[in-house]
């Protein structure tokens, strides 16, 4: 039986909600209700899926990469929701921080997995792990937030990009849209 490949089902999800979160955090629109629900259902839901269904195909790096992903989203949205609901009380600084440097520190080792792989997926996570990078310091400098807005709208297109190429390759049989594979 033919397996489909489920990673442009993961980098769309985690595209399309990391520029839509960037633009909130470049300064273009509050952030509200629509970023919340990308975050649980296509950034975070999604990804998960994603994950599993390469799990079944033995890919451990996308397993670990959709599903941790997925479940970033997930925690994300319940930092914002759990205080705004009155169930706990907002993260520190320092805390969101550390949250956001761990989440750094996880993408950049992953990064060096992406490198037998394609440019474009090595662009998605090392421009990911910069993104988190920014947001860890952004809560001690607030001017950051708007940079990793910019950078992270990047990140995420450039996670579009791949999804979309994978797609068009696929169904084209050919390459239409280069990812630019590493040569062995």
């Amino acid at each position: 039986m033919k397996v489909g490949n489920a990673a442009p089902l993961g980098l769309m999800g985690f595209g399309m909600t990391t520029v839509l979160l960037n633009l909130h955090n470049a300064g273009f629109f509050a952030l509200g209700s629509m970023i919340l629900a990308m975050g649980i259902f296509y950034g975070g839901l999604a990804q998960v899926i994603a994950g599993i269904l390469e799990f079944r195909k033995g890919n451990t790096f996308a397993t670990t990469a959709f599903c941790s992903y997925g479940l970033f989203w997930l925690s994300l949205v319940a930092l914002i929701l759990l205080p705004y609901r009155g169930l706990t009380t907002a993260s520190e600084k320092t805390a969101m921080a550390s949250y956001f440097f761990m989440w750094g520190l996880f993408t950049f080792v992953m990064f060096f997995g992406t490198l037998k792989t394609n440019r474009a997926l090595q662009f998605v996570f090392m421009s990911l792990a910069i993104l988190f990078f920014l947001l860890t310091g952004a809560q001690f400098i607030p001017a950051l937030t708007k940079i990793a807005g910019y950078e992270g709208i990047i990140c995420g297109f450039s996670a579009i990009y791949l999804a979309l190429a994978e797609v068009v390759n696929e169904m084209h049989q050919k390459t239409v849209m280069p990812i630019f594979p590493v040569k062995q």
